[in-house]
């Protein structure tokens, strides 16, 4: 049987990675190009640096919840044999699909983090064309929110299914002698 407390810990966890993820997008980084008094050359102003934590903290989350099914399952290659049948094959599967998914959903908020956390320190001349100001792209953090839904659910039915394949495993013998109590 599947524990109810790690299912429920890696749950919070992963709801909290999301709403990180989701308010990372919503307050990603902006720039405008502004002008100096002297009105001698033009430079990049930007306004709140937030997402970056939030991102972060999304990242940290998703990764303590990712922790705890990998050490609760034991990462599904150390512990006893797993009873072969229909739980094992969707526990092996969704094994592979929950680190494909973890995996994507991590390079999107590290990614996202980094980038928004990079503002250009440039500035250019008045008569030049105005500065890039660099920002985070629209939709990095949501991917990587999407990606942490993806992995929060496909992770939970991993554990599931491996502990019901665990749960049901029989040893093929009981005992390691031969069995001559029958035989006078």
């Amino acid at each position: 049987m599947a524990s109810k407390l790690v299912l429920i810990t890696a749950f919070v966890f992963d709801v909290i990675a999301f709403a990180l993820a989701v308010t990372a997008e919503q307050r990603r980084s902006t720039a405008k190009v502004v002008q100096d008094k002297e009105i001698n050359y033009n430079y990049c102003v930007y306004d709140s640096d937030i997402s970056t934590g939030l991102g972060v903290g999304a990242f940290f989350f998703l990764m303590a919840s990712q922790v705890l099914i990998m050490v609760a399952s034991r990462c599904f290659c150390c512990g006893k044999a797993l009873s072969p049948g229909g739980s094992r094959a969707w526990a092996v599967v969704l094994f592979i699909t929950c680190w494909i998914f973890f995996f994507i959903a991590e390079v999107c908020l590290l990614a996202g983090s980094v980038r928004n956390a990079y503002h250009t320190k440039y500035r250019t001349i008045f008569s030049e064309n105005p500065p890039s100001c660099q920002t985070v792209r629209k939709g990095v953090f949501a991917a990587g929110a999407a990606f942490t839904f993806f992995t929060a659910i496909v992770s939970e039915f991993y554990y599931v299914s491996y502990s019901k394949a665990r749960e049901s495993f029989q040893p093929y013998g009981a005992e390691t002698g031969v069995g001559m109590g029958t035989y006078k």
